[in-house]
């Protein structure tokens, strides 16, 4: 990471292998702390206030010190302002898959970064192309992978993307979980 004068912990208020992953990637050190929180939201909310609902209900949950800065995320996939969340069964996540293949859908990561005296919430936005998904690929794919703590069924970074997504427009890593190029600007900003 490139030297800088951090001097707060920072928090992520997530235990997700992705957001853990693009954190380190950033060169930061930072704890994990992940508390349990309802994710129902508001139905009048457009997917873009839903993500941004969500990481705040997340970061209004924990409490932290003077020296701290939270970090919490949420990120949704939508299209056509149906908002496809994590799936609960098999089942579930065969529709949604079948639902996202071969057109464009959406995925917006809410963030809000707390300290003691202040809260800032922002977002990102990507557009993901998906080619058609054979019955047998979408079959091969929640078998082995099991993508059942994913928004929309599906990792970008998993074998369905390096296979199935014929274009991104927008941050690869927003759709991984974490828009880090505003997140790390935002760190740099809370932290001096």
């Amino acid at each position: 990471m490139v030297k800088s004068n951090i001097k707060k912990n920072i928090i992520l208020g997530s235990k997700s292998p992705r957001r853990i992953e693009l954190l380190q990637l950033m060169g930061f050190q930072f704890e994990t702390r992940k508390l349990d929180v309802d994710e129902k939201y508001p139905k009048n909310l457009s997917p873009i206030q839903v993500a941004v609902f969500l990481s705040k209900k997340k970061a209004q949950a924990h409490k932290i010190k003077t020296n701290n800065i939270l970090i919490c995320a949420d990120t949704i996939v939508y299209n056509k302002k149906r908002v496809l969340g994590k799936p609960k069964s098999k089942k579930e996540a065969i529709k949604m898959l079948k639902y996202i293949s071969n057109k464009r859908h959406f995925v917006v990561t809410g963030v809000t970064m707390k300290t003691t005296t202040n809260t800032i919430s922002f977002h990102e936005r990507s557009i993901v192309y998906f080619k058609k998904l054979s019955k047998n690929e979408i079959d091969f794919y929640i078998e082995k992978y099991k993508p059942f703590d994913k928004a929309g069924s599906y990792g970008i970074q998993e074998w369905i993307g390096l296979i199935g997504i014929k274009k991104i427009s927008g941050s690869f890593y927003n759709i991984m979980g974490l828009p880090t190029v505003k997140v790390y600007k935002k760190i740099l900003e809370l932290t001096q």
